[in-house]
């Protein structure tokens, strides 16, 4: 049962872009068709669960050692060489993929949402690795699925007869807030 409580509240109650506003750059660059959306989650959903098993292992290290003001630069780092490694890999097996991520990739080294999953994973003194692994696979969803749909509404929005001054990012802003209205009614879920 706790695992569920913790898939939901990730997915749906507290998702990690449209309620803790982590990973905005991204969510609003990244969004303008379905494909590159689904290519950039699939990404960071790799790179997020990654991340949050190796930063799980350091964080007991640097705990260890009395050392855990190192976290965040660690973290950092860790977080860098698995994009460099995902990078590589993609280049290889999708010159597609790669071609159409174009710059985001890289940017994922700086988005705060693979950070802020791995801090809050290995934050809660309740989750051991499965919880943390959980944790950060259901926020990689959670975030798939607010930039897939956002993708989908940006692409409906190119098909819609929206006034020329509000074409563009002032109608992708208002787009966003209206969806992270409707995530906000998930609120009393769990």
């Amino acid at each position: 049962m706790e695992y569920l409580l913790i898939i939901i509240s990730a997915i749906f109650v507290n998702n990690i872009v449209l309620t803790k506003f982590l990973g905005i750059c991204p969510f609003i660059g990244v969004s303008n068709k379905i494909k590159t959306a689904l290519g950039m989650s699939g990404a960071v959903a790799f790179v997020m669960v990654i991340a949050t098993i190796v930063t799980f292992y350091i964080q007991k290290l640097l705990v260890s050692y009395g050392i855990e003001f190192l976290q965040t630069i660690t973290f950092i780092l860790v977080i860098a060489s698995l994009v460099q490694m995902v990078e590589i890999v993609l280049k290889k097996i999708s010159p597609a993929l790669y071609q159409s991520l174009g710059i985001f990739l890289p940017l994922i080294t700086t988005n705060c949402t693979v950070l802020g999953v791995a801090i809050l994973a290995v934050g809660e003194p309740s989750y051991g690795i499965l919880e943390a692994v959980t944790f950060a696979l259901s926020n990689a969803l959670g975030y798939g699925l607010a930039l897939v749909i956002f993708a989908g509404l940006r692409e409906q929005l190119e098909l819609s007869n929206v006034p020329e001054a509000m074409k563009g990012v002032p109608i992708a802003f208002i787009t966003a807030g209206i969806l992270a209205l409707a995530f906000m009614g998930f609120a009393g879920l769990v």
